[in-house]
């Protein structure tokens, strides 16, 4: 690559070679104010003044080498993967841009390999992150003005596509447990939380069966809603180890296969899942009518996205102290949207103060 500068008086009627970039200090923006290719012209040269530019580079590459925004376009598409979408070249930099609402699933090893060479720069959201569409997933950057064929090839070689496992439209149904609701001393609250968390995943809520405490009475709710092509039933209630909490008895007398009782999250300890066909049977904790974010949300996105090698709850400990925001969703899900809001700050100015 060789580059030679010329006073931009000269550059009259000559393509840039590279982007040229405009800081907005008024209104706080940066980007290209002029294109590589861009014809520059007489009356470009008092924007090119103000801009700080009195010369201009002239770029020419050798025939083993390739522009920063074609190594940009390449990589791109190298990354591109299901519900992936590009968005660039700008100075040699891409973005990958979700698609569709679902998680974020790549290669973090991967991501590793990309940055030891430092000729990229590549930025990405964290692991099992829930996206919707038009948030951008990941950003790099090519740092040099233009680099060889020879380590374009070796990039694309480490290279794996990012994707958006989608959420699928399962029929939800809930049973809700407990003599004193079902007499209506007390009224439920979980049915409105439910479907509002549903309607963030694409589902459908088919209705809901209050149920005294009686294990035959849940257990035949739970076959009504089976019967009628539910692809999951939600129990609430019931859930604890008093004698009276025998919601996982009925669980356990309908099911084919109970998978867990018990997962290391708080709160939400006692979830319960287990199956019945292509269905699935939950038994979720009462922390889940008071607290706004459980152990239950882990498991919602988790069967909505159909990613059943996420069911080792072993692992579910690391990251499971539930809080009531956005980010226990799942691990490190969206923690820059609740560090932002109110809540988070004002958490952290009594931190200060202590």
């Amino acid at each position: 690559m060789k580059i030679r500068s010329i006073p931009i008086e000269e550059a009259a009627g000559l393509a840039l070679a590279h982007d040229l970039t405009q800081i907005d200090t008024q209104n706080n923006t940066k980007g290209a104010r002029f294109r590589r290719g861009q014809i520059i012209t007489e009356e470009d040269l008092p924007v090119l003044r103000r801009m700080g530019r009195r010369n201009l580079d002239i770029l020419e590459l050798e025939e083993d080498e390739i522009h920063e925004d074609d190594a940009a376009i390449r990589l791109a598409e190298a990354f591109l993967g299901e519900g992936i979408e590009m968005d660039g070249p700008e100075e040699g930099r891409c973005r990958l841009v979700a698609t569709t609402l679902g998680i974020v699933r790549f290669d973090p090893e991967m991501v590793k390999q990309i940055n030891s060479d430092r000729t990229w720069s590549l930025a990405v959201c964290p692991e099992n992150s829930v996206v919707a569409p038009g948030e951008v997933v990941a950003a790099f950057r090519i740092l040099p003005l233009a680099l060889k064929v020879e380590d374009m090839e070796k990039a694309l070689k480490k290279a794996k596509p990012f994707s958006i496992v989608s959420f699928r439209n399962l029929k939800v149904g809930l049973v809700t447990t407990g003599s004193e609701i079902k007499e209506g001393l007390v009224k439920d609250v979980f049915r409105e939380k439910l479907q509002k968390k549903l309607e963030e995943l694409g589902g459908t809520f088919v209705g809901q069966k209050i149920c005294g405490d009686e294990k035959d009475e849940i257990a035949e709710a739970i076959k009504d809603f089976l019967q009628a092509g539910t692809d999951m039933v939600i129990c609430t209630g019931g859930m604890s180890v008093d004698l009276e909490d025998r919601t996982p008895a009925a669980i356990g007398e309908v099911a084919d296969e109970v998978l867990f009782r018990g997962v290391p999250m708080i709160p939400g300890s006692n979830l319960m899942l287990a199956r019945k066909g292509r269905s699935w049977l939950i038994g979720a904790p009462a922390c889940v009518v008071h607290s706004e974010r459980t152990s239950l949300d882990r498991l919602l996105l988790v069967l909505f996205a159909d990613l059943e090698d996420e069911l080792d709850v072993a692992g579910w400990g690391v990251d499971g102290l539930c809080s009531n925001c956005r980010a226990c969703i799942f691990p490190k899900c969206h923690f820059a949207r609740f560090q932002a809001s109110e809540d988070y700050s004002k958490r952290r100015s009594v931190q200060g103060r202590v």
